[in-house]
């Protein structure tokens, strides 16, 4: 499956919907990786075959989104990007955690493998 271009809009209805939530609430049954982009930005032309081949590698196990910054201005906005390619990792818990720049091959399977695909267990500690 390649990666999945979000507008504001299906962003809303997929992801999470900002408008009448808070709180996170993630709406994917999969694990995510989003990445905020930009057609002219020379890392995010680096990153973006490498999300490609991880879109078919992990097919059916974690959906890759791509948000182009350009026009889709409000997101960026509500996610304070600042600086691109910035990407957006949601656990199978369903927890967010943004980070930006550009990353080898590699380091995205790690993150895949390890905290995507296998999160660490919510623990209450005292």
């Amino acid at each position: 499956m390649p990666t999945i271009k979000l507008t504001t809009e299906a962003f809303k209805e997929q992801i999470f919907n900002y408008d009448t939530h808070q709180d996170w609430a993630y709406k994917g049954s999969l694990p995510a990786i989003i990445d905020f982009y930009a057609d002219w930005c020379g890392p995010c032309k680096m990153v973006a075959p490498i999300l490609e081949e991880l879109a078919e590698e992990y097919a059916g196990k974690i959906n890759i989104y791509k948000i182009d910054t350009e026009a889709e201005l409000e997101l960026a906005q509500v996610f304070g990007i600042q600086s691109i390619p910035s990407l957006l990792f949601i656990d199978a818990n369903g927890r967010p955690m943004m980070q930006p720049g550009a990353f080898p091959k590699s380091t995205f399977k790690k993150v895949i493998e390890e905290h995507l695909l296998n999160p660490p267990k919510e623990t209450n500690e005292q």
